[in-house]
């Protein structure tokens, strides 16, 4: 299994625009990949509604994992999104 943590950049977290940019790029990967709150709280990293639930703020730290063929690279490129902010593109 394929693991990460990440910091999160974007200014107002994970909510709205940097949610649905993520997802997107989540469900694009082809792979499953959890993504857990700093609190253990896991949801499907594809899921919109399942990544807002989350409250996820900038600065928090969150878990990316996924098991399968490319997971490290769909991490990897899930890793650099999440460290960008997302409310400047």
């Amino acid at each position: 299994m394929a693991e990460r943590t990440v910091v999160i950049a974007s200014a107002i977290g994970l909510h709205a625009r940097p949610a649905s940019l993520f997802c997107q790029a989540a469900a694009a990967t082809g792979i499953p990949i959890t993504l857990m709150s700093q609190e253990g709280r896991r949801v499907n990293a594809a899921s919109i509604l399942g990544v807002l639930s989350l409250g996820i703020d900038h600065g928090e730290a969150v878990h990316l994992s996924a098991e399968g063929d490319g997971a490290d690279a769909a991490l990897d490129s899930l890793v650099e999104l999440l460290s960008s902010d997302l409310d400047a593109q």
